[in-house]
């Protein structure tokens, strides 16, 4: 099997704060060390499974967090941004399977550090009446490939999210949400290998996880965080103004409308 593995921050365990996650946070070199510890057991979960060729796409911020040294290596890495396909950056039809390290629960949720790609911006997306957050959102572009996401390690919160978009999704519960930015983390090494064995479990199970899709066309309603934000988005010529704070469009290539997404936040964000 050739895996794609999808590695945010704000999920993996001991990571609760700004300063874990923002580039100038005085620890955001020690959450950069999890994070590439965290996505080493997937690793090798996947290479005990049988994985033959990895392809890890750092997606967090600037995506220049995982420290590639570190990184096992059999494993191949992306960095930099920006990125056509943001988090997603490099899935393809040649990979069997898809596996989401680190993520966090939608913007407006309990979840811990909970966000929707920019918390200064983005209060909540929908496509054709659904909200999602990340998982969904990525999972999607994984679906145009009909590459099933088998797998996600985060809080306890990010499981359920996960599930109503993927019901026999596996998952690694590395910490408990207590509020925003607190939570209950298990030790690391313990992280590491619940990250592990449910990667292994999960690929020995790939058959029972279908790929998330949805029905084209596409209709997004995008809702942000104050009118300025909205204001910007407006200006592209296939944006539609739904409210003071709601801007929607209609595409019908899910590829097209993920990049419309990413590309309306980096517009907001260009004004926040």
């Amino acid at each position: 099997m050739n895996i794609f593995i999808s590695a945010d921050i704000e999920g993996v365990s001991g990571i609760v704060h700004g300063e874990h996650t923002a580039r100038d946070g005085k620890e955001h070199d020690y959450a950069r060390m999890l994070m590439t510890e965290e996505v080493n057991a997937c690793i090798m979960g996947a290479l005990e499974a049988g994985a033959e060729r990895i392809v890890v796409n750092d997606s967090h911020g600037t995506m220049r967090n995982i420290y590639h040294e570190k990184l096992h290596m059999q494993a191949e890495l992306i960095l930099g941004s920006p990125k056509k396909l943001a988090m997603m950056e490099g899935i393809s039809s040649d990979f069997d399977a898809a596996i989401f390290i680190g993520y966090h629960t939608k913007m407006g949720s309990d979840g811990i550090l909970n966000h929707t790609f920019n918390g200064r911006v983005v209060k909540s997306i929908e496509i054709n009446g659904t909200e999602l957050g990340e998982f969904g959102l990525n999972a999607l572009v994984a679906g145009y490939f009909k590459v099933p996401v088998l797998f996600v390690s985060g809080c306890d919160l990010v499981a359920i999210e996960a599930e109503k978009c993927v019901p026999n999704i596996h998952h690694a519960e590395v910490k408990k949400t207590i509020n925003r930015t607190t939570a209950l983390n298990v030790h690391p090494m313990v992280a590491r290998e619940l990250i592990k064995e449910g990667t292994q479990k999960a690929m020995k199970n790939h058959e029972d996880i279908t790929p998330f899709t949805m029905e084209p066309p596409f209709i997004v309603r995008m809702e942000f965080l104050n009118t300025g934000l909205a204001d910007a988005v407006e200006i592209l010529p296939i944006v539609k103004r739904e409210g003071p704070l709601t801007i929607s469009f209609v595409m019908n290539d899910m590829l097209d409308c993920y990049r419309m997404i990413r590309s309306a936040i980096m517009m907001a964000g260009s004004v926040s």
